[in-house]
């Protein structure tokens, strides 16, 4: 079984990036200057979504589904830090070779993970890899790979799904809840910035970790619709991820199997 890995990144923005390109003060506080980045992409275009580049990785979560095992866990801040985290994902890739996954990863994720690990000095060698790596394998690498849209190493659900075409893009929350799962709780990608403002880093590694879940649980429901999970394999693998979670027994888990309907996703 070649493993699954579907992750899912959370961000702030990235404050001393912003004071160096703008020669902002020290002393300016960490919201003026974010306020400040905010107020410029505003007047660019009416967004206040910050450049890929300015996105400071504070958590990637990820589901690691194995032979014999589902496993979710968190790479994040306090913990360690941006480019520790980044490199502990890539270390990953390299180890596991895995199918990834993700929601909107090939417009999102990837793209600021590229940036900032290229900021950090991340070495991500069998990531990188279209043929032309020291591997065994290196030479299927060329045909498909991590980095080509159209190649399947990286599956980027929303985009597949859209048939490559943004204005068709869906929200994972409102797929998941239409599938019968339990989609976002209690927190959504606006809120992390106040969130890490006010310390509640574990909460926003928690939100994390449901979206990721989600992301799973979606394309289980992918995998099924492309003939790949007969009935009973999804329901076996519908039933793995809710003993999964109830073993774990933290908090948001516990939340989150309450949310999801005994029949949900049937």
């Amino acid at each position: 079984m070649t493993p699954v890995l579907v992750f899912d990144i959370e961000t702030i923005p990235d404050v001393a990036g912003v004071r160096a390109l703008n020669r902002l003060p020290d002393e300016l506080p960490d919201y003026e200057v974010a306020e400040f980045a905010f107020q410029q992409r505003r007047a660019a275009g009416g967004s206040d979504f910050l450049q890929h580049h300015l996105h400071r990785v504070v958590t990637i979560s990820c589901v690691l589904r194995d032979a014999g095992q589902f496993r979710v866990f968190s790479l994040s801040e306090p913990d360690s830090q941006e480019a520790q985290i980044i490199q502990r994902f890539f270390d990953g890739i390299e180890r596991y070779t895995p199918q990834l996954v993700s929601w909107n990863g090939g417009g999102f994720d990837l793209p600021v993970l590229h940036y900032r690990g290229l900021i950090h000095g991340v070495a991500a060698p069998r990531y990188w890899d279209m043929g032309e790596g020291d591997y065994n394998d290196s030479r299927d690498f060329k045909w498909n790979n991590y980095i080509s849209r159209y190649h399947q190493r990286h599956l980027d659900l929303m985009d597949l799904l859209a048939l490559y075409q943004p204005r068709a893009n869906a929200p994972l929350d409102d797929m998941a809840k239409l599938m019968g799962f339990p989609g976002k709780l209690g927190m959504d990608g606006s809120a992390v910035w106040q969130a890490w403002q006010e310390g509640r880093a574990a909460e926003i590694r928690d939100y994390c970790e449901t979206d990721v879940v989600n992301t799973y649980l979606v394309y289980l429901g992918f995998q099924r619709m492309r003939g790949h999970l007969d009935g009973a394999a999804w329901a076996a693998e519908l039933a793995l991820v809710r003993e999964s979670l109830a073993r774990i027994g933290a908090p948001h888990w516990q939340q989150y199997l309450e949310a999801w309907p005994e029949n949900g996703g049937q």
